[in-house]
């Protein structure tokens, strides 16, 4: 096979990579040196992801089943040699850089991810290393080079996204029960020479790249020392260059970010968005897909929706994050139209709107009833989702506003005026009518610092005294339980694998007393464990036991408490040990008075 061909260039290559290896640590810098080389990260809040490669031809379809994507080959367990196959039908002639550049842009990205190489192994460039890549097709262009041209024509930002782990190269050796082609023993040491062979002529052919985009570092060859071994690699090459977590082996699964020995510049939640931002000097982009895959499938037509996409995009700026948006191409080289149509329509609104998305810092708030927030200094930017009935916009802020009015349309003035006794904060009056069906922005220009006061009156207990601490009225703290809707359409509180997550609920009692406490909640067999719901001094302790699966809701009395006085009161739930993957989803406590 090829790379046996090119054995004695890979030793020699890596005798001179292994001379070469850099002795600067470039971990090792001043938070202002770290904070120029983000700034353009910082300012862009939104990118796009693509995913392109041979995994394209069979198009997610394979011996009548349709669910295939850019895992391909893994997933189908076939041999190397029968995937390679598909490489002579990859021939997109369709496919024009100047094109997909400018559908980015004026979607309103600012920069471009695409896969050079994915868990296949296969190259998006003409690879002098190996011929497992775009040599090996039809294709006689290098695509690499003509969206470097046009990224560069465009003033958007060019970055590679490579995997480490490669199914396809007989010394990565995890993969090798299905690898017919492969011989001898693997090397991990000729792999990483092999690859950082592939990182330079990556970093050395096509002008300054903005990221280097990892993936693929949870299997046992890597370790954490060949991640900062590759960080220091790959920045010796392009020193102000940004590279993401997953070059090491620190990231705690889909959620993203570092547990332990981090490596990296950047968290990568992924099909996700935090609950909670991680405050300044954290920096952290999601990666999401448009419908179910990354790579295409003709049989996914489960599009989101622009209004959903749009509101990621605000979610991820008004918690301090970037949002990477996924396509996934066709084999001849063009878009699937919805996605065409997804980004046109996310375009006419950052058109009028990007102004609150660029460059902008976390929300001071928490938590907002009818949106979200994003700032910059001296203005306040309101993402409101759910448009006020009455016209009035309730915001949890003291400072004096000099000036307020809809972004959309800057030159219409808005009253504001003091919020009610019981709040505080401010109202700010609006149109009757939302102006955006996705989310209408009402620019705040205040002096001083935000001032957040009271977001609104605490949950009360029902005439009958009842109490319903549900789950779209609680703060989450934590950084992977998080606010979903599954069957049933009611919100729950799930994905909660960290057990230092909390959720808290404020509220004012009026009716002291007994009361028995049920858990409307679901839990997949296997998982569960042991949690605490404390209210002031009261404190219960509990068992979350499995249902039938993530969606069979069940309610259950876990126990009762007593308050004995009136007044405000903050009620935490907080984890006491884990079994399996979560916790569970929980969509309310419910307290009932006792006789």
């Amino acid at each position: 096979m090829i790379y046996r061909t090119l054995l004695p260039l890979v030793l020699a290559l890596a005798g001179t990579l292994a001379a070469q290896t850099p002795t600067k640590d470039f971990r090792q810098e001043t938070p202002a040196e770290r904070d120029a080389r983000m700034a353009w990260f910082r300012e862009a809040r939104f990118g796009m992801f693509i995913h392109w490669g041979v995994y394209a031809v069979p198009a997610g379809e394979w011996q009548g089943k349709t669910h295939y994507g850019e895992w391909f080959l893994e997933e189908t367990k076939m041999p190397v040699s029968q995937y390679e196959q598909f490489a002579q039908q990859f021939n997109p002639v369709k496919f024009d850089a100047r094109q997909w550049v400018r559908m980015a842009k004026e979607a309103g990205m600012r920069y471009l991810v695409i896969t050079s190489k994915h868990h296949d192994g296969f190259g998006l460039f003409r690879s002098e290393l190996t011929d497992w890549c775009i040599k090996r097709t039809p294709f006689p262009r290098d695509p690499l080079q003509e969206l470097a041209a046009a990224c560069k024509d465009a003033g958007l930002v060019l970055c590679f996204y490579y995997s480490i782990m490669d199914w396809h190269h007989p010394d990565w050796g995890t993969r090798r029960k299905y690898h017919d082609l492969a011989t001898g023993t693997p090397d991990m040491d000729r792999y990483v020479a092999f690859m950082k062979g592939q990182l330079k002529e990556l970093l050395t052919r096509y002008g300054p790249i903005g990221i280097l985009w990892f993936d693929g570092e949870w299997e046992s060859p890597w370790t954490h020392e060949r991640g900062v071994d590759l960080y220091n690699y790959v920045r010796s090459l392009q020193p102000r260059i940004i590279v993401n977590n997953r070059v090491g082996k620190g990231r705690a699964g889909m959620s993203g970010m570092d547990q332990g020995q981090g490596v990296g510049d950047y968290g990568t939640p992924e099909q996700e968005i935090p609950p909670t931002g991680f405050g300044p000097g954290v920096d952290w982009e999601s990666c999401m897909t448009m419908n179910n895959h990354w790579g295409y499938n003709k049989h996914d037509q489960n599009w989101k929706s622009t209004r959903t996409l749009l509101r990621n995009l605000i979610d991820c700026a008004s918690k301090g994050g970037n949002y990477l948006l996924n396509i996934g191409p066709t084999a001849e080289g063009t878009f699937p139209e919805p996605c065409v149509q997804r980004l046109a329509e996310m375009g006419a609104w950052m058109k009028l709107n990007g102004e609150a998305i660029y460059g902008t810092t976390a929300s001071p708030f928490k938590k907002l009833p009818w949106g979200r927030c994003t700032q910059k200094p001296g203005k306040l930017y309101l993402h409101v989702f759910d448009w006020p009935n009455d016209g009035r916009l309730l915001v949890p802020l003291a400072n004096q506003v000099t000036r307020a009015y809809l972004l959309a349309h800057r030159q219409t003035a808005l009253a504001v005026a003091p919020g009610p006794a019981d709040t505080g904060g401010l109202l700010v009056s609006v149109p009757a009518a939302a102006p955006d069906p996705h989310a209408s922005v009402v620019v705040l220009e205040i002096t001083g610092p935000p001032q957040v006061t009271a977001l609104a009156p605490p949950l009360t207990q029902a005439a009958d005294g009842t109490l319903t601490l549900k789950a779209d009225d609680a703060e989450i703290v934590g950084r992977t339980a998080r606010l979903e809707t599954k069957a049933g359409g009611v919100p729950n509180i799930g994905f909660w694998t960290n057990p230092q997550d909390r959720v808290e609920w404020t509220a004012k009692i009026t009716r002291p007393g007994a009361f028995a406490v049920e858990l409307h909640y679901a839990c997949a067999p296997n998982n569960g464990g042991q949690f605490a719901l404390t209210a002031g001094n009261q404190k219960l302790e509990a068992t979350v036991a499995p249902t039938q699966d993530w969606t069979d809701f069940v309610t259950t009395r876990i126990g009762r408490l007593t308050l004995e006085t009136a007044g405000p009161v903050t009620f935490t739930l907080q984890p006491l040990k884990k079994q399996g993957q979560a916790l569970m989803n929980l969509r309310a406590v419910k307290l009932i008075p006792l006789p």
